[in-house]
């Protein structure tokens, strides 16, 4: 009785092992689990980030384990009944007038329309410069960012001249310095938000400097583009925080671009690795990389691993699994920890049992 048992026992193991070794891809993809987002939400809730709380919740809205949950419908629903009352939406614009920050696209909007005017880098460079007077602490990325600001509105008005006198020959030109002047009034949002970065914050004190002399702002042309995208990406600015150096800019750029408003949630869920992963968004496909995301860091680094196809139908097979915790995740990560030489004995003693034979029979 007990010698049956044992082979039957000794069986079942080496049929696990087997599977084990089978499914090694699925039961990765299993152990991940989905990240649950509820709980992040609901601190940025309790911090009064609307906004962010919409979009990061809305990012998960799209994946069918999250938006067939009834607790986050409700939360949802609630985010939007804040954020569409009208008196959330009036604050939100005095916001942008009175302070120059907003997390709300209406704020956003007032705050760049009253920084964009040359009455604006006046006022920032008069506050400074009384500051100076009574022996208080200069801003100097303040001071910088209103004389390039200067500097580009003059070149924004003799573009203007220069368009209407050569009856829109000049257009390009006029372009070019509204483009560099919206660079220049995200900055100084970046600045008031505590997200503009020291090493950007040294480049515009020295660029300052030879834009004075030289009454040109060419050679921040390509770094106002970047940041200008950031800009207009939802949670841009944080984005553009992360950075440190000009070569960052450009690829955290180039991310804003390839997933626009979801951005800053992905980044959240990926880290500097998805934004390494950007340059083969056409090969891996964004769709892939933004499911690799729920699951977190090793998502990706599954997905990297797999390959698009591969990890987009193991995780198709593993949707059940929808937050982290679950038992079957547990087990799953449990039976991945099992050495592989383990596996191998087990199914190599459950052989010698049941087959004593087969190795005097090949003989």
């Amino acid at each position: 009785m007990f010698k049956r048992l044992f082979k039957f026992t000794l069986l079942a193991l080496a049929l696990i092992s087997a599977g084990v070794l089978w499914q090694q891809a699925q039961l990765s993809v299993i152990a991940l689990g989905r990240i649950d987002p509820l709980p992040e939400t609901r601190q940025m809730l309790a911090e009064q980030r609307y906004a962010d709380a919409a979009s990061y919740l809305g990012f998960f809205m799209d994946y069918d384990y999250v938006r067939d949950n009834p607790k986050a419908q409700a939360l949802y629903a609630d985010i939007t009944r804040i954020r569409s009352d009208w008196r959330y939406q009036l604050d939100k614009l005095s916001e942008g007038l009175l302070t120059g920050t907003s997390d709300e696209t209406i704020g956003q909007a007032a705050a760049v329309t009253t920084d964009f005017l040359v009455i604006g880098d006046i006022r920032d460079l008069t506050l400074q410069g009384m500051n100076h007077l009574q022996g208080e602490e200069v801003d100097e990325t303040l001071v910088a960012l209103s004389a390039l600001g200067l500097v580009a509105t003059a070149a924004q008005i003799a573009s203007g001249i220069g368009t209407v006198e050569t009856a829109g020959v000049a257009a390009p030109t006029l372009v070019a310095t509204t483009a560099t002047k919206s660079g220049l009034v995200a900055l100084k949002t970046a600045k008031r938000l505590g997200k503009l970065p020291p090493w950007l914050g040294k480049t515009l004190v020295r660029e300052a400097k030879i834009a004075q002399q030289s009454k040109s702002l060419s050679a921040l042309t390509e770094m106002l583009s970047d940041v200008t995208t950031l800009a207009n990406t939802r949670g841009g600015f944080r984005l553009l925080s992360r950075t440190k150096n000009s070569a960052e800019l450009s690829r955290m750029a180039a991310f804003a671009k390839a997933f626009g408003s979801q951005s800053v949630t992905l980044y959240q869920l990926g880290g500097d690795a998805l934004v390494a992963m950007t340059p083969r968004a056409a090969q891996l496909g964004k769709e892939s990389m933004k499911l690799a995301a729920t699951f977190g860091q090793g998502g990706l680094r599954l997905l990297d691993n797999l390959g698009a196809l591969k990890f987009t139908k193991l995780a198709a097979r593993g949707a059940k699994i929808a937050y982290k915790g679950d038992a079957i995740a547990l087990l799953a990560k449990w039976l991945l920890m099992l050495p592989m030489w383990l596996l191998y004995t087990v199914m190599g003693m459950a052989a010698v049992v049941w087959f004593p034979g087969w190795g005097r029979f090949r003989h």
